[in-house]
């Protein structure tokens, strides 16, 4: 009798019956399968972003704001800056505050620019002093893709700030061949009429360059319409 019970309880699994917990192994199983498939239709959807009308009118408003020294006044604690053009400016003509600004730059704005180190650089007086710093290739610059970005958000509204506000005079060299930036603390920048690096072409991975260049027939390049 008990035999027969057994093989009564038995008797479904062994003709092949699934169990009552398959049905929600099959649904589980299934949802899954959809989802897989849902998830690879919305990755086929995607495509590359890019930027509309409002992106650019806050692209631009960010720049223009960076133009201004004051935001760059505002990173640092009150007093010091007057405190610094006060008290270290003055030491040796200037060449202990450069040294130390250039040390401070090459460690704290790596995040900004990328690889950058201290060097030698001549200064007006004929001497040298360690108070360069050397950019190996700008991410500024390089993801930017404008040399009036560069120029206008970067290289004057910087030496201006040194320049009245710590009395350090700064000269910055950006290379729009390799995106590479040479700094120097205590040399005077030219004026602007003159410095070479606002005479400098559009850059060739200038997204604007090529429609410009066809709307002039010519592979001539212009000046950057943004300097």
């Amino acid at each position: 009798m008990e035999g027969l019970m057994l093989l009564r309880l038995r008797g479904p699994f062994l003709a092949g019956t699934p169990p009552a917990r398959s049905k929600s192994f099959r649904r589980i199983h299934g949802f899954q399968v959809h989802s897989s498939m849902q998830s690879q239709s919305i990755e086929a959807e995607k495509h590359e972003y890019k930027p509309g009308l409002l992106d650019d009118l806050l692209l631009g408003f960010f720049r223009r704001k960076m133009v201004e020294v004051r935001v760059l006044i505002s990173l640092f604690p009150p007093f010091l800056l007057p405190l610094f053009k006060m008290l270290i400016t003055p030491i040796q003509d200037g060449k202990i505050a450069s040294m130390m600004l250039a040390r401070a730059t090459a460690i704290s704005c790596q995040w900004l620019m990328g690889t950058c180190s201290v060097n030698s650089v001549d200064l007006p007086d004929g001497s040298s002093c360690s108070s360069g710093v050397f950019v190996e290739r700008c991410k500024y610059l390089e993801e930017s893709k404008c040399l009036g970005v560069c120029i206008n958000t970067c290289k004057l509204p910087t030496q201006t700030f040194f320049k009245d506000c710590m009395g350090v005079p700064l000269l910055m060299e950006p290379n729009f061949a390799d995106y590479s930036c040479q700094f120097k603390f205590g040399v005077t920048p030219p004026a602007q009429d003159t410095d070479k690096a606002l005479q400098e072409p559009c850059l060739d991975i200038c997204p604007n360059v090529r429609r410009r260049r066809n709307l002039r027939g010519n592979n001539d390049v212009t000046q950057c319409p943004k300097v």
